[in-house]
Order: C-alpha cells, then sequence, then structure tokens
C-alpha cells in the first residue's frame, strides 16, 4: 500500500528555518522521481525541489540558495530544508512521486500532472 504523508509544517518568521519530513512507502523508490510541490490560496500548484536516484537537485528559481532537498532511502524519508524564509513561501506543502520513463526528473519540468502519488500537505505560514 502507497503511503506518503508530510510533517513538520508551522509558523516561522521572516528569515527563519523550517525542515520539512514526508515518509513515502510502497513502491519501488528507483522507479520514481520525488519532489515538493506547494501551493498558496488562489494559486496554482507549483513544484519547489526535486531529487533524482543518482542524488541530483533541481529547484524553482524563486527558492534557489534557501531550499535544500535531501532524502534518506532506507527510512523512506524526504525532507525539504527552508532557510531565510519569506512571506510569498507561506503555502501548503506537498510531497509528490512521479513514475519515471516519460518525465525528466527536473522540477523545472515536473508538471503536477505527471504526479502519481501526493501526500494530504502540511502549511507553512511565514510572518513579520
Amino acid at each position: 500500500q502507497v503511503q506518503v504523508a508530510e510533517s513538520g509544517g508551522g509558523s516561522v518568521q521572516t528569515g527563519g528555518s523550517l525542515r520539512l519530513s514526508c515518509v513515502h512507502s510502497g513502491y519501488t523508490h528507483l522507479d520514481y522521481c520525488v519532489a515538493w510541490f506547494r501551493q498558496a490560496p488562489g494559486k496554482e500548484r507549483e513544484g519547489v525541489a526535486a531529487i533524482d536516484i543518482d542524488g541530483t537537485t533541481t529547484f524553482a528559481e524563486s527558492v534557489k540558495g534557501r531550499f535544500t532537498i535531501s532524502q534518506d532511502n532506507t527510512k523512506n524519508l524526504l525532507y525539504l530544508q527552508i532557510d531565510n524564509a519569506k512571506s510569498e513561501d507561506t503555502a501548503m506543502y506537498y510531497c509528490a512521486a512521479a513514475a519515471r520513463g516519460l518525465i525528466w526528473c527536473n522540477i523545472t519540468t515536473l508538471l503536477p500532472l505527471y504526479v502519481n502519488y501526493w501526500g494530504q500537505g502540511t502549511q507553512v505560514t511565514v510572518s513579520s
């Protein structure tokens, strides 16, 4: 049974840090690209960061230098480290897994429609 579940969201002040976690299991990790997306109220869901099986990471331009994506495959865990948080980072954050084959594991081209599994989301609120 596939399980994708995020945790670690909350409130943080501008300039602060937060780490999101995602447990993902029930499928063969080598067959999937894992990533983080976010959706702010009234806006479309957008890709934030992705990590490939060789450890290659890609980021949306808006979070480069501030966000870090990593994973611990021995524990089926995916992380998103948010540093120097900005008010525009306020959103619901989703862990996602997209089957390989026809997609390139690069967040700049990974559209939500390619995602096979989503978590329920965890809210991040950045305030001044």
